[in-house]
């Protein structure tokens, strides 16, 4: 009688410290990362309507003529490289893969569903998944958009995305992509 006590203790005594490990790993993560987040930047090249053969955004359902793909009903879609920098030959770190929607009757901002996708560097194989609406605005406007997940080595992330667009030509669209990521 006295042996078929001490399996059952030591089996709680087995758990209890498996669970007790579990929280100082956690307790270390955290502390590892005292805001709780991570944060990354990099930046969206994108060669932009019009521009030719070579773009990197073009429509796939054009209902209404606009400058800016925001005319309502409009469809576009995107794969733009994602540098380390604001440069174009800064280093490729991966592509920013989805489509854009017109979704507004005053034709000042779409809805935007997208990958970034990385193909190199510390986060090669993983993507980030984000939703949300990109406004037709000047220049330097901050915007946000959702991180509703990922892969890899951004498994169960959530977060949000601030974009800025800091160059514009008449061919090309450069944005900063701060990136503020949590996970569960």
């Amino acid at each position: 009688m006295a042996a078929s006590s001490v399996i059952p203790s030591f089996l709680l005594f087995l758990f209890v410290a498996a669970a007790a490990a579990a929280a100082a790993a956690a307790t270390a993560a955290a502390s590892s990362n005292p805001n709780g987040y991570m944060h990354l930047r990099f930046y969206n090249h994108e060669r932009i309507l019009g521009s030719g053969p070579s773009a990197t955004v073009v429509y796939a359902v054009q209902r209404r003529d606009s400058n800016s793909g925001a005319g309502f009903g409009n469809v576009i879609v995107y794969d733009n490289l994602l540098r380390s920098g604001v440069e174009t030959d800064s280093p490729i770190v991966g592509r920013n893969q989805g489509m854009g929607v017109g979704s507004s009757l005053a034709e000042n901002s779409g809805l935007t569903n997208f990958q970034l996708v990385f193909t190199a560097g510390k986060y090669n194989g993983s993507s980030l998944a984000l939703q949300g609406l990109f406004p037709v605005a000047p220049l330097g406007t901050v915007f946000e958009r959702a991180i509703t997940g990922g892969t890899g080595k951004f498994r169960l992330a959530r977060g949000y995305l601030l974009t800025t667009e800091v160059r514009a030509t008449n061919t090309t669209l450069t944005g900063q992509l701060d990136a503020y990521i949590t996970f569960r």
